[in-house]
Formats: C-alpha cells, sequence, structure tokens
C-alpha cells in the first residue's frame, strides 16, 4: 500500500509540474503529462488488480469452482478475470477521478472498489464458462 501511495503522490507531483509550464512553446510538457498519465493509470490497474484478487476469493460462485481446480489453475483464473477487470477499469473512471484517487486515499479506495465490483462479475463469468 506504502508503494500505491508513493507512486500517486508521484503522479501527483508530475501532475502539477505539468501545470507550472509558462506560456512559452514546451514540447516536452505533453510527453510529461502524458507519461504522469501513464504511471497514475498503471497505479490505478495494480490497485484494481489487488481489489480484484481479495473480491474474487470472497465470491460463492468462485468457492465453489475453485475446489476442482489445481493452484496453478486457480492463479490463472485470477489472473485472467483480474487482467480483465483491470482492463476496463480506464474506460469507467474520468481523469478527475483519478486526480481526486491521487490526493485522498479514502476516495482512492471506494474508487477502486465501485470499478472492481462494476466489472468483476462479467469477467468472471466470461472466463468460467
Amino acid at each position: 500500500m506504502k508503494k500505491i501511495l508513493a507512486s500517486t503522490m508521484m503522479l501527483a507531483t508530475f501532475a502539477l509540474a505539468g501545470c507550472t509550464t509558462t506560456g512559452a512553446t514546451n514540447n516536452s510538457t505533453g510527453t510529461a503529462i502524458g507519461t504522469a498519465n501513464e504511471i497514475g493509470m498503471n497505479v490505478f490497474r495494480a490497485a484494481i488488480d489487488n481489489q480484484c484478487r481479495s473480491q474474487i476469493e470472497k465470491q460463492n460462485a468462485w468457492r465453489v469452482a475453485s475446489v476442482a481446480m489445481t493452484e496453478a489453475q486457480q492463479e490463472s483464473v485470477k489472473t485472467n478475470v483480474c487482467g480483465c477487470v483491470s482492463e476496463q477499469a480506464p474506460q469507467q473512471v474520468t481523469i478527475v477521478e483519478l486526480g481526486n484517487a491521487a490526493i485522498d486515499s479514502q476516495y482512492r479506495t471506494q474508487l477502486v472498489a465501485q470499478v472492481v465490483a462494476k466489472s468483476l462479475q462479467s469477467c468472471y463469468t466470461s472466463f468460467v464458462q
């Protein structure tokens, strides 16, 4: 969690640094903002993956299905399902929400839980069938 917080703070620093440029033309500003956005999305996806793995184990359907699987098969399903959830995550949040999540850890926790809840069941169903 400390790594996620540190990465989030770095994202906020990059984003704010991009806002402090003068009116002069600066081609690297767009690159810096793009890089900050990419870092932020990677941090967000990691948080989504962690939350997904936690939530998938709490579902009754997982408990029933996992009985018939080896550990390798369970890990494969988790990786596929949570990869699906992580891929859908960017389409479910706005840049404003990501900015708020970078600043407020409680908001970040709520946002991650909300995104996982929206897509976990559909992703799980598509991989278990």
